[in-house]
């Protein structure tokens, strides 16, 4: 899947570490004071760095939603949530090895690697996960923790993203108070989003939640509808207002459709990340 993707991306340019000019910036407390172009600077009351463009890798966080929630798979879908954010996340990873980006599992590893070797060790980590001890780790688990990481990070979010809302938006906040961007892929089974179900059915949840019996499903159908179609709203709000991207996939959908989108948005040469 990363290989067909593969062909139709193009480079990522951006601000870094090379050899070729691209801008002047204000200089900012905690630049390297040799990055400052004095001569720039002589022209006004202001002192200005030198910016070239990105010629070394960026670090890139990845994570993806291990609870419950994320087994269920319904009849009409051939794969599992977790299942479709397990390959999507690699595929990912695998694109972003390929440009020489520096990718790590959040939550799970302290350092951000490059190299032919690293896509296997994330398997292994994703297989046998070992949590390094967040700070301020969220309540719920289908959510992750808080984490320093270096500035100009990208953390890429793969889950149902169920949790409470407030949560969601604290962690959002969390992170972009951190200078950090991200990308939120909700991914969900196509009987969470229409409810296909008619007459009475029970419904068991899967996190401690309780089961329900409905006598008639189809009489909730519309108003279910509304209430997933206002928590992507709250979600498409949220991610807008902290400048990341946000885009769904149902798992009855071809992944590789999820995955253009989701390494496009990534790219300042893509538009933001529609829903596929």
């Amino acid at each position: 899947m990363a290989s067909v993707v593969a062909q139709g991306v193009h480079g990522r340019r951006r601000v870094g570490i090379g050899e070729t000019f691209w801008q002047y910036r204000q200089y900012q407390q905690g630049d390297d004071a040799t990055r400052i172009d004095w001569r720039q600077s002589a022209r006004s009351m202001r002192t200005y760095v030198r910016e070239n463009e990105w010629e070394a890798a960026q670090s890139v966080w990845l994570w993806r939603d291990t609870s419950t929630s994320m087994h269920y798979r319904s009849d009409i879908s051939d794969t599992a949530k977790n299942e479709r954010a397990d390959i999507l996340l690699l595929a990912l990873a695998a694109l972003l090895l390929r440009g020489e980006e520096r990718v790590a599992m959040l939550g799970q590893e302290r350092q951000a690697r490059s190299g032919r070797n690293v896509l296997g060790h994330l398997a292994q980590t994703m297989l046998n996960p070992r949590p390094v001890g967040p700070a301020g780790a969220a309540d719920y688990e289908s959510l992750p923790g808080i984490y320093d990481l270096p500035r100009h990070a990208q953390i890429v979010l793969i889950g149902d993203f169920l949790s409470p809302l407030t949560d969601i938006d604290d962690l959002i906040r969390a992170y972009t108070g951190r200078a950090v961007k991200g990308h939120l892929l909700q991914v969900l089974d196509p009987a969470e989003e229409d409810l296909p179900f008619d007459g009475r059915a029970r419904f068991t949840g899967l996190e401690a939640d309780g089961d329900i019996t409905v006598g008639r499903v189809e009489h909730l159908r519309d108003a279910y509808h509304e209430r997933i179609a206002n928590r992507r709203a709250a979600l498409m709000a949220m991610t807008k207002a902290a400048g990341w991207t946000f885009a769904t996939h149902r798992t009855n959908a071809p992944p590789h459709m999820a995955l253009l989108g989701l390494f496009g948005a990534m790219s300042e040469t893509f538009v933001p990340m529609p829903g596929v």
